[in-house]
């Protein structure tokens, strides 16, 4: 399978910064006011996403890639165990910024049992990278214009604030500029 992700190597690791880390600048959006925030920013899990070390650049989804059968996962799989070869020969790589909907439903009423503590409506579905990992997300934007087939970036955004005042980050999708 022939792929367009790239292999974090150590050159790229000091490039490219996890959420959390001195170089993070918070929450990352091309489509933001360009204001940051005081509040402390933490990602709703580490290592979903590499925030780029300057403003000209896009974050992208850290994914795992395996070296013996070419079978590429989101998440990334931490204990580098392919399922499909079983094989441990995973490497983590950076997945395309770009994607185009699958499918998606708006939720207009919070989810009841109180996890889901970010804005309502949202837009929840799948996405389709151009290196064929299908992944799930949340949208942001105009969610009444979101259509199956659309092209979409990721962007870093919050999720909520949590009970000690900080931003919870999480990835999201948004619909890319018609050129």
């Amino acid at each position: 399978m022939a792929s367009s992700s790239a292999h974090l190597n150590e050159r790229e690791a000091h490039e490219f910064h996890y959420p959390g880390s001195p170089a993070d600048p918070g929450a990352w959006s091309p489509h933001g006011s360009g204001e940051m925030s005081s509040k402390k920013k933490i990602a709703v899990e580490e290592g979903l996403w590499a925030i780029p070390s300057s403003l000209g650049e896009k974050p992208h989804l850290i994914g795992s890639k395996c070296l013996s059968c070419g079978e590429l996962y989101f998440p990334r799989k931490k204990k580098g165990l392919c399922i499909h070869c079983q094989q441990r020969t995973l490497e983590d790589v950076l997945l395309s910024s770009k994607g185009k909907i699958v499918s998606f439903s708006v939720v207009v009423q919070p989810p009841a049992g109180g996890f889901y503590k970010g804005p309502v409506p949202y837009a929840y579905g799948a996405v389709e990278l151009p290196e064929g990992v299908e992944l799930f997300s949340l949208f942001t934007g105009k969610l009444d214009e979101l259509k199956v087939g659309m092209e979409v970036e990721v962007v870093i955004e919050k999720l909520f604030d949590d009970d000690e005042g900080s931003e919870i980050t999480t990835y999201k999708f948004i619909p890319t500029p018609m050129n």
